[in-house]
This record gives C-alpha cells, structure tokens and sequence, in this order.
C-alpha cells in the first residue's frame, strides 16, 4: 500500500474526460479511489452529496498523476473542483483544488490540534457564507465556501497525515 515509486512517473494510459455526473466502472479492488464533489443543489439538499468516483489507481502516485491528467482534460475555462483521493476504506489520503490544468494539493493536517482549528476556521467560513446569502452576496458566499471545503481538503486520515506530507515532499 506504501508503494509510491521515485520519482512520479507518468501513466501510461490516457484518460478522457468524465461527463458531469457519470461514474467511471473500473475494478473496484484497486487500493485508491480518485473522487471529485458533487456538489449539485438537490445532492446538498437531499443529504447525498458523496463524492463520484472517477477512476480507481493501484498505487496513490498513479491516483495523483490521474488528478493531474483530469485537471489537463478540464482545461483552462472550467471552474475549479475539488478532488480527493481516497483508500479502500474511504478513509481521505490526498485532496487538491485543480483548476487551469493544475491540481493544488492541500497540505494535510500534522496532528490533532492543527485539525480541531482547521474545524473551526472552517465552520465560521460556513457561517459567514450563510450571512453573505442573507446580504445577497452569492458570489462572496460561493468563495467563503470554496475556503471552506479547501480548509476541509487538510483533514486527511490520521493514518494517512505523514505519508500524504511526504509524498507532497517528493512530488514538489
């Protein structure tokens, strides 16, 4: 599981665009799920806002450099999401903003403490977004929420912290 290659190497596969809303069949025993939002009004409201699935990696360097290739594949204009990447057991390994061709990947928390801040910074965004809507603001709001969930992206799996930190570490 602890299988990142040095340095990254590209993929040999290509990967084509997924339609919005579209999940990907791929062989569901492969250790490492590359998801992004999904972030549709009626999924908020109904509670069922998981993430889709896009493809799935045998190890998490492949899963990064499929994140990297789906943001390419995006292009430039698209607006930005954010991707995870998660284990078999849906445990948060690695999340990214990619927008313009480029994933920035959020740098995971380093303990607890670090974790329970990022929480609260996090919720008072949420709350400020809300007041936004009340102001009529949803352009402000829209970004006190993309802080948000890119603060949200930090709160990797305890197991996965050290091992997330370092791979960023290499891939830089």
């Amino acid at each position: 599981m602890f299988d990142l290659p040095l340095p990254i190497q590209p993929s040999p596969r290509s990967m084509r665009p997924v339609p919005s809303g579209a999940t990907v069949a791929s062989d569901s025993s492969l250790p490492f799920a590359l998801t992004r939002t999904h972030r549709t009004p009626a999924a908020l409201l109904s509670g069922t806002a998981a993430p889709v699935v896009v493809e799935r990696f045998a190890t998490l360097a492949d899963a990064m450099q499929g994140a990297f290739e789906l943001a390419e594949d995006n292009g430039s204009d698209a607006a930005p999401q954010l991707l995870a990447i998660l284990d078999c057991d849906q445990r948060l390994v690695l999340a990214g903003a990619a927008s313009h061709g480029a994933v920035a990947w959020c740098h995971p928390v380093a303990n607890a403490l670090e974790a329970r801040a990022v929480v609260t910074e996090a919720v008072q965004l949420r709350a400020q977004a809300g007041r936004a809507i009340d102001w009529h603001e949803p352009e402000l709001a829209q970004r006190l929420r993309h802080r948000a969930d890119l603060l949200d992206a930090r709160l990797v799996d305890p197991l996965w912290r050290a091992f997330a930190a370092r791979a960023l570490q290499i891939a830089a």
